[in-house]
């Protein structure tokens, strides 16, 4: 087989399944979140394939009723980061110089048995340990995860085939090689398919990595570590260490075959691991590449000749899905006076219809927030809010961490636009809105460009074209990923990469073929047929 070339035809975005009553689909999950609940997991270490028990011991719980514990997690300690780092070196030997088309075909298979066999296992995983409602753990965990994997493929066919032209004597070849070390991927608690996606995207382009999973998320990614090993991942490929994220971070980063850091957490975090790589210049055999994505401060900005109910519904939909635990999540809003009191009336009514509660009861909008710091973090903005003469609550407000970790949808309106909550990531379901006079649009698009130091996502609302244009200039880099009539997050695999820069990360655009060139150092290889034998040129004759 190795002398076909091969390429990977555009795939579709695996289908949304509706999980309505009576669906097949609906009690599959039922099942495993029964399953689930019955038992309590002991997760352990994966390193160079073999199961590592090191008896210290953490706890996972259900953030909707933080008195259930999950899962009992081994900690890595700095002997297993470093045999982790050890097996990662191994197994990059073979790994690197197998065929792409081998690896891809690995992954393709992981894609698919999580699309079938795994599906439920994976949704319940993802809602009983990350407070995920059906839906939200449906488009992440399955689909988006599903589309990262297959998608990869096909980015990875284009980069392949792309190469340089030869001369009549010479042959001109580009070789995509692995980077020279280990990558150390960091993932967060909120996406499974971002967990995914920051060991998969580097492995298929032959490299092999170290994984700091987040302890908040733990069940969902040690269900997708098993699953790599059925799909025939090779021992060491990934290595999976849970533990605390500072001693494995430091022992990873001051290792001198770290080749890359793929990223996504929090500003700070990174901000500490690029400190971390700076460092450590002298040491390492080659310049780290660092990927990461951090955090947001997603706006919806609407023109007067927008739609009330069509911005009132990004504001809820963007700010409370998944309790605005997303880097992309609407935290805050722009409206002009014309269109105040429509928007208000419409979002104040919907967030009165909203339910919350734990992800066993399908009606539910809203759940948890993830764990206790988070939740004491976005009620003292809220408290702030509530004390300051320049902000009041048009909604929610309210929080309750006696079972889990719930927090009402809520709603602030200041008449500052640097107020707190207008600039800083909060993590959490709270949106705030400013108010601008309509004649003061330009005025209030550049507010909206300076407020945050942030530039991942943003939407605007407008039926006036120039209205749009002219958003679409004095916005051009406050956000990555930017919406037009629709809320701000929600970006699909293949269809809008993903990522944003400023203070949001270096805008790699993970679900395209960026970030997958970030993940290969290019070699070039020129054959001369026929060499020259003197060293004289014609121009040096008589």
């Amino acid at each position: 087989m190795n002398n076909i070339v091969f390429g990977f035809e555009v795939p579709a975005n695996e289908p949304v399944k509706s999980y309505a009553p009576g669906s097949e689909e609906r009690e599959a999950v039922r099942r495993e979140l029964a399953a689930l609940e019955n038992r309590v997991e002991e997760i352990p270490l994966v390193i160079g394939g073999r199961e590592v028990r090191t008896g210290r011991m953490a706890e996972a719980r259900n953030p909707c009723r933080h008195a259930q514990v999950l899962a009992r997690v081994h900690q890595a300690g700095e002997a297993e980061v470093e045999a982790a780092i050890a097996a990662a070196r191994a197994a990059k030997r073979e790994w690197e110089t197998m065929s792409w088309v081998e690896r891809a075909s690995i992954t393709l298979k992981a894609a698919d048995l999580l699309a079938t066999k795994y599906r439920a296992r994976m949704l319940a995983a993802t809602m009983l340990g990350q407070g995920k409602s059906v839906y939200q753990a449906e488009i992440d965990a399955a689909c988006e995860t599903v589309d990262y994997l297959r998608y990869n493929a096909y980015f990875a066919s284009g980069i392949y085939a792309d190469q340089p032209r030869s001369g009549f004597d010479q042959l001109n070849r580009l070789e995509y090689r692995p980077l020279e070390g280990f990558v150390f991927a960091v993932s967060p608690f909120n996406f499974t398919a971002i967990a995914s996606n920051l060991n998969m995207a580097p492995a298929l382009m032959g490299n092999t990595t170290v994984w700091k999973p987040a302890s908040t998320s733990i069940l969902s990614s040690y269900l997708l570590m098993q699953i790599y090993r059925e799909a025939g991942l090779p021992d060491g490929v990934v290595n999976f260490v849970p533990g605390s994220g500072a001693l494995v971070g430091r022992v990873a980063m001051a290792h001198r075959e770290l080749a890359g850091l793929h990223f996504t957490g929090s500003n700070r975090t990174l901000n500490q691991l690029w400190r971390a790589v700076a460092g450590n210049l002298e040491r390492y055999r080659a310049y780290p590449r660092i990927v990461g994505e951090t955090g947001g401060k997603g706006f919806v900005f609407a023109h007067r000749s927008a739609d009330p109910l069509e911005v009132a519904t990004a504001i809820v939909r963007g700010g409370f899905e998944y309790q605005g635990q997303k880097c992309s999540a609407a935290s805050r809003a722009y409206i002009p006076r014309s269109l105040w009191p429509a928007v208000e009336a419409a979002v104040v009514g919907m967030i009165g219809r909203i339910r919350m509660g734990g992800t066993g009861d399908f009606r539910n909008f809203m759940n948890a927030v993830i764990d206790e710091a988070s939740f004491d973090g976005i009620m003292g903005y809220i408290d702030r809010a509530k004390a300051s003469p320049s902000a009041r609550l048009l909604a929610g407000g309210r929080g309750d961490k006696s079972a889990g970790y719930f927090i009402e949808p809520t709603i602030i309106l200041t008449s500052d636009p640097h107020f707190e909550t207008m600039e800083e990531e909060i993590f959490g379901p709270v949106v705030t809105l400013y108010v601008y006079e309509d004649e003061d649009f330009a005025a209030a698009l550049e507010l909206c460009d300076t407020t945050s130091p942030y530039a991942l996502t943003g939407a605007v609302f407008s039926r006036d074209r120039y209205a749009f244009v002219e958003a679409c200039r004095a916005l051009r880099h406050a956000a990555g990923n930017f919406y037009l009539n629709d809320k701000p997050t929600g970006a699909m695999v293949g269809l809008q990469p993903f990522g944003g820069a400023r203070a949001s990360g270096t805008n790699d655009k993970a679900g395209g073929p960026l970030n997958l060139l970030r993940w290969v150092s290019p070699r070039t290889i020129k054959e001369t047929f026929v060499p020259a034998t003197s060293f004289e040129y014609p121009f040096m004759a008589e």
